[in-house]
């Protein structure tokens, strides 16, 4: 996507951008790119089917709950939570709610910081 001058996204906004859900499950929109930063907003549906990234992210939940899963750890999350991971971990959501949704933000150089 290009880079965008607008200031403000809202969750509408985003979720207008999502694609129809593929076979594999993914829902992922990026509004906003500037230098090494992405704004995505992502919502799967059924199961999670990502894999490790090159940037460390940082995903803040916006609707829904389940588990999260980073490495070994798995942990509870619910609306309002903030979620990091360092580039290149496996991680992936499970067990979550119908209405999942979550804004991510990639940032860093490949790698991590």
């Amino acid at each position: 996507m290009q880079k965008s001058t607008q200031a403000k996204w809202t969750v509408a906004e985003a979720e207008a951008l999502l694609p129809a859900n593929d076979s594999q499950g993914r829902r992922y929109a990026e509004p906003l790119t500037h230098g090494t930063m992405r704004l995505g907003y992502y919502a799967p549906r059924g199961h999670d089917p990502q894999k490790p990234h090159d940037q460390d992210e940082l995903y803040f939940v916006n609707c829904g709950s389940g588990v999260f899963v980073c490495g070994d750890e798995c942990t509870h999350f619910d609306v309002g939570d903030a979620l990091f991971v360092p580039a290149g971990k496996v991680h992936r959501f499970e067990a979550f709610t119908d209405d999942f949704a979550v804004w991510v933000v990639f940032c860093g150089p490949p790698g991590g910081e």
